[in-house]
């Protein structure tokens, strides 16, 4: 059997065990799906008519750069490439409101010639053309977006020192929230979050972000600068335009992906850099409801830096790298849910 015919068939598996309720015997189930074009990692993104949009990433020792624009369809298990970004982009945030997709800020560079970027990329998904829209107020890497009622939320990441900073180190995490008009162009202040944090992950529930995990790049004992992770879970309530802080996540975790299904977060593996270096393939759910989180199955490669999205309930974890801060891949591994 040629193995395109087996992708199909492990997809179409999965929605039978969905439909008989196979899952709710066995529990959730992690299975291959049709990999990445490229190995690629550094990446995010967002869904629009069952079908996954990423952009950009790091490839190559983390040392060079993607402007891939990337269209998965879940229900024929294919990968199509796309009219691809102006610029190459890593660490470029992607959301999509109605017929348009936005890829916000990112970087430019290999590591450590990383340069935090304010431009707003923007996809017409009608006539397959790029355009750009209002600038970030500050060029911003390592954020997250999210849509509410059609507005992009941006939260986090890291900012440059001065206008001229061109490196890693040259930046720093910051704990501000901006949110974007579509409609008008217009970006706008909100309160900032409880937490500055770089490499965290966001997703939405019942209209409010839900903005977990990731890192900091602080000064040691020694004196030296490193990326320690954070485990904190807070929530945004943009209608009372507040922020709470939940339990947080069971194991401090940087380079994240989540994603929610049915209520729930899902948040998927990571990586560390102290007190040793260490690529993480825990999985775990927040239930809202219980204020509770519980582990879920080992994603099988563990990863970092890697995009998420749901289907339905079923859960795709995209990319990443299986190295700390390099070894992107192109895997695909799905996890069915309930």
């Amino acid at each position: 059997m040629n193995n395109k015919i087996t992708k199909i068939t492990i997809t179409a598996l999965a929605g039978f065990l969905a439909i008989t309720g196979v899952a709710a015997e066995t529990g959730p189930q992690w299975m291959d799906a049709s990999p990445l074009p490229a190995e690629r990692q550094e990446i995010y993104a967002d869904i629009r008519d069952d079908k996954i949009y990423t952009l950009g990433g790091l490839f190559e020792g983390a040392q060079n750069v993607s402007d891939n624009f990337l269209e998965y369809d879940a229900a024929r298990d294919i990968w199509t490439e796309l009219s691809p970004l102006p610029e190459a982009r890593h660490h470029v945030a992607v959301s999509i409101v109605e017929d348009h997709l936005y890829g916000i800020g990112g970087f430019m560079g290999g590591f450590p010639n990383w340069e935090a970027q304010n431009t707003v990329f923007v996809y017409d998904f009608n006539t397959a053309e790029w355009t750009e829209s209002t600038p970030l107020p500050q060029p911003r890497g390592e954020h997250t977006a999210v849509v509410i009622e059609g507005k992009i939320y941006v939260v986090g990441g890291r900012l440059k020192r001065t206008p001229d900073s061109a490196n890693f180190s040259d930046h720093f995490d910051t704990a501000s929230l901006l949110i974007f008009d579509p409609i008008t162009g217009v970006w706008s202040s909100a309160p900032d979050a409880p937490t500055a944090r770089n490499s965290h992950a966001a997703a939405v529930i019942d209209g409010k972000m839900y903005v977990v995990g990731g890192r900091q790049f602080t000064a040691q004992e020694s004196g030296e600068y490193a990326n320690v992770n954070v485990a904190s879970l807070e929530v945004y309530d943009p209608e009372a335009e507040t922020w709470e802080t939940l339990v947080p996540l069971p194991q401090a975790a940087g380079g994240i992906t989540a994603t929610a299904v049915d209520g729930k977060l899902y948040v998927f593996g990571g990586e560390q850099w102290v007190p040793e270096q260490a690529v993480i393939a825990e999985a775990w759910v927040y239930d809202p409801a219980l204020d509770q989180w519980t582990s879920l199955p080992a994603m099988p490669t563990p990863r970092h830096g890697m995009a998420a999205g749901a289907i339905g309930n079923q859960i795709y974890v995209i990319g990443g790298a299986t190295e700390t801060g390099a070894g992107a891949v192109n895997t695909n591994e799905t996890l069915l849910v309930r």
